[in-house]
């Protein structure tokens, strides 16, 4: 496998959340030492718009335009990176970063997507009961939602929901009681149990296998802490009981790396004002470096 050369490119946006704290995973996981176990440069800090309070009255969208507005920027940061011949590690943040990751890649090409969450996070602006742009995210960058965030630059959608694969998602009984739009036949979706019954690397390479189909020209890695098992990732907003193991992320990682297709990868919603003992953000830092450094 060819040896990476790695950016850490900080994207603290809440913008898609009504809460706050998930700004500090960039810096939680750099005094982890993350930058350092994968001798990877500091790339920058992208500044991130201060936050409305209020609904978009259009969209029932927090931040709606702040997120549209600032994605570009983000992608821009992230163009920087990839010119100079590196792999973007970008710490966010939100999981609407997504759209400003994506977006750097739909204007060079056609990228796939490889979406690891606890959470299929393909809501619609009326189910959603907060207007949290963080539980739309996936919908929105394969094309579903208001134009304002589906379209930037007139380039939606920014990943085509047949190049995009859900993975590991337990939210069923969330989907369903708030009524969440599903997920579109065409977008392949390996939840939870199907994860459990596959096993974990037989699923993980059914998800890179569809991602590395020769009309892709890689694909980029979405990872959301809290697709790991509530038990040892309890800080996050939104806690839904299950989830993956270390091990088990570890090796997805590790698959998905191996291809040699990858483009980069993004990790947000980790809270370390919610990680009393420390033990979750060294987990996660700790899970990431390996697969890195293989």
């Amino acid at each position: 496998m060819q040896t990476l050369s790695y950016a850490i490119l900080e994207a603290p946006s809440t913008l898609g959340l009504a809460t706050d704290g998930v700004e500090r995973l960039p810096d939680r996981l750099l005094e982890l030492g993350l930058a350092q176990r994968i001798r990877a440069r500091r790339a920058g800090r992208v500044a991130v718009p201060r936050k409305n309070p209020t609904p978009d009255p259009t969209t029932g969208i927090l931040n709606a335009e702040a997120i549209a507005a600032w994605s570009p920027q983000l992608a821009d940061a992230v163009e920087t990176i990839l010119d100079a011949g590196e792999f973007p590690v970008v710490l966010g943040g939100d999981c609407t970063i997504v759209l400003g990751s994506m977006l750097a890649f739909r204007r060079r090409g056609r990228y796939g997507l490889f979406f690891i969450d606890g959470n299929a996070d393909f809501f619609q602006p009326e189910a959603e009961p907060n207007g949290e742009g963080a539980s739309m995210d996936l919908a929105w960058v394969t094309g579903y939602g208001p134009s304002t965030l589906t379209d930037l630059e007139g380039r939606g959608p920014l990943v085509r929901p047949e190049d995009a694969v859900a993975f590991a998602y337990r939210d069923h009984k969330d989907q369903e009681e708030y009524g969440s739009q599903p997920l579109p036949k065409e977008l392949k979706a390996i939840d939870l149990p199907a994860v459990r019954a596959k096993g974990i690397e037989a699923a993980a390479r059914e998800a890179v296998d569809h991602l590395t189909r020769d009309e892709l020209d890689g694909f980029f890695i979405h990872l959301d802490a809290d697709c790991l098992d509530d038990d040892i990732m309890p800080a996050v907003d939104f806690r839904v009981p299950d989830g993956l193991s270390w091990d088990a992320l570890g090796a997805a990682l590790r698959i998905a790396l191996a291809s040699g297709k990858a483009v980069g990868i993004e990790i947000t919603i980790y809270n370390p004002r919610l990680d009393e003992d420390g033990s979750a953000g060294r987990g996660l830092a700790d899970v990431i470096a390996t697969a890195l450094r293989q």
